[in-house]
């Protein structure tokens, strides 16, 4: 078919923190750069976070270190973290917060004018020995805050938009990436975007399983796109399963209302963190939480008629302290739980949050492959934010550095492309072949006829991603779950969608995210077989210790089923590695 081509320096999938903060480094570089998102920028699901950024600034207790954070991020990885990328990001944070506070975030402050900071899971000073307040935030409003303020920098900066666009998928060839095909949602436009570097920021895929707090739109767009171009996954069988998702609609509750001083109890009043992290208590790290949830539930401590949910208690905070800094909150606790938490406990269950693996890449965003078992730079193609792994990360991520991996690495991937292109990086010129490679997947959602609905096979495939995949997980029950997904994935090859009709086909975009859909949830599930220990959110009944030995690396996927790993990077450069350790709170 006869495409039209718009030719950018630099064209960003994806228009949440990640990929605004990237983008404001090259359009205020004068290089001309596309955003495409699926929705309005605004509503990205970066608007959604709520408690923080971390960043070790000690405005709140008077010092903080870096180094600290640097150990705290590593420790809540459970060591398969890359140091030199964990070193980067903490060391750089302070520095990414006052460039946002320049650029008008409206942090929340304390008395003396500084942004204020709170507690957070897993956050210490002196390398573990006592909680630290290091979240710096906008009330409970921060991913609100953070996003409006990054919009506004890159209208200032004419950044091109391309608003309600889907990217279908890359275009490669043999020299690199060569652009992305995308449509627009509107009219049923096809365009080529070709570009001299294309950067990945499309988000997470929460939506593979039935109970999450991710918005509908988090369809793991990014990962599809880099399976069906030939590139790996790296670490997809670490989601983190968040602790506080109100009970039955899976709507997230910060972890700020622990930090403000919130904590759980079981249906005998019990405060039953203490029994499994001591130290830390309600603010250990979320993957420790969200087990122990699961356990008193199990054993049948649980609250409520049928003992499936814990309560959370806010209302000794007092009325003064909920509704200045937990404020959305309170309302979302009276909207989707029914309960005033001035007055009353919130139920709470784990619900799916965020997934730690992604796209492979170094500390500058540029995407990684597999060669020969060595790593290999893929010309023209970055990755940055939660649809990225550098991986700081590792098997668990801290609450509140979400924000700052997508600040700092989305960052760091605007200021390498812009070097990158300043040094020659050239544009790559795809054959009409490569173009209708591209092409293929909506060739066939045209053009199949008489097939099974998306929705149905979606619902099959979050259905048996949440029974056989979530917090526990057992060889017998992920074999299973395996059977299904392979099932899934041959049925979904002839599915179809009656509506071919071009303008606002909203049929045609959920056929599109299912494909990525199921990408995603296969991916999942090979590595999560695979990795025969517990480590960080992956946790096995059948294998509840960390195996070290064996398994102390990073796992990779193709989308043909080939597995392999890459080794952790224990090297950082600064500062001495730390070292393996037993991990508790």
């Amino acid at each position: 078919m006869s495409l039209v081509t718009h030719t950018f320096d630099a064209v960003i999938v994806g228009g949440g923190g990640a990929g605004l903060r990237s983008s404001i480094e090259l359009a205020k570089s004068g290089l001309t750069v596309a955003v495409i998102s699926k929705v309005f920028p605004t509503r990205s699901h970066t608007v959604s976070a709520q408690g923080g950024i971390n960043a070790a600034l000690g405005n709140t207790d008077g010092n903080d270190d870096w180094r600290w954070h640097m150990y705290d991020t590593v420790k809540g990885a459970d060591f398969i973290g890359d140091q030199d990328a964990i070193e980067y990001m903490c060391k750089v944070a302070p520095e990414a917060i006052y460039e946002l506070e320049h650029m008008g975030l409206p942090f929340s402050r304390l008395e003396n004018g500084k942004i204020y900071q709170r507690a957070f899971g897993g956050q210490t000073r002196n390398y573990g020995k006592e909680l630290v307040h290091r979240t710096c935030c906008a009330a409970d409003r921060t991913g609100h805050a953070m996003l409006h303020t990054l919009y506004q920098q890159n209208i200032a900066a004419k950044t091109r938009f391309y608003n309600e666009w889907f990217a279908i998928d890359l275009v490669k060839t043999s020299a690199g990436i060569a652009g992305v095909i995308a449509m627009d949602i509107e009219s049923g436009e096809v365009v080529f975007l070709k570009a001299r570097a294309v950067i990945l920021a499309t988000g997470g895929a929460g939506r593979i399983f039935q109970s999450t707090t991710n918005a509908h739109i988090n369809t793991g767009d990014g990962f599809g796109m880099a399976l069906r171009a030939g590139l790996p996954l790296q670490d997809m069988e670490f989601w983190q399963f968040h602790p506080t998702g109100i009970a039955g609609a899976g709507v997230l509750i910060t972890e700020g209302s622990r930090g403000e001083g919130g904590f759980f109890v079981n249906k005998d009043g019990e405060r039953f963190m203490e029994r499994y992290a001591p130290n830390s208590k309600d603010l250990a790290s979320r993957d420790v939480v969200s087990r122990a949830i699961m356990v008193e539930i199990r054993e049948g401590r649980g609250c409520g008629p049928k003992g499936d949910y814990v309560l959370l208690k806010l209302d000794h905070l007092g009325e003064a302290i909920i509704n200045e800094r937990l404020p959305g909150i309170r309302d979302l606790a009276m909207t989707f739980a029914g309960v005033d938490p001035i007055k009353d406990p919130i139920p709470v269950i784990p619900t799916c949050h965020y997934i730690m693996g992604g796209i492979p890449t170094n500390i500058h965003g540029q995407v990684l492959t597999l060669e020969n078992n060595q790593d290999k730079i893929v010309e023209g193609l970055y990755a940055a934010g939660e649809c990225a792994c550098v991986s700081v990360h590792g098997a668990n991520r801290l609450g509140a550095n979400s924000l700052l991996d997508l600040i700092v690495f989305g960052r760091s991937a605007g200021l390498h492309v812009q070097q990158s292109i300043r040094e020659g990086l050239d544009y790559r010129n795809a054959s009409v072949e490569e173009i209708e490679a591209a092409l293929a997947r909506m060739h066939r959602w045209d053009n199949n006829k008489d097939g099974e609905s998306v929705n149905t096979i979606r619902t099959e495939l979050q259905k048996t991603m949440q029974n056989d995949f979530s917090v526990f997980r057992t060889e017998a029950t992920m074999e299973e779950g395996f059977k299904k997904l392979k099932d899934l994935q041959e049925r979904l090859k002839k599915a179809s969608i009656h509506d071919k009709s071009k303008y606002f086909n909203t049929s045609r975009i959920e056929a599109f995210e299912l494909d990525n859909l199921m990408e995603t949830a296969l991916s999942t599930a090979y590595l999560a077989k695979a990795r025969k220990e517990s480590r960080g959110a992956h946790a096995r009944f059948d294998y509840p210790d960390r195996d070290d030995k064996n398994y102390c690396h990073h796992s990779i996927y193709f989308a043909d089923g080939t597995m392999g790993s890459r080794p952790v990077n224990m090297a950082p450069q600064e500062v001495a590695p730390i070292q393996l350790q037993v991990r508790s709170y």
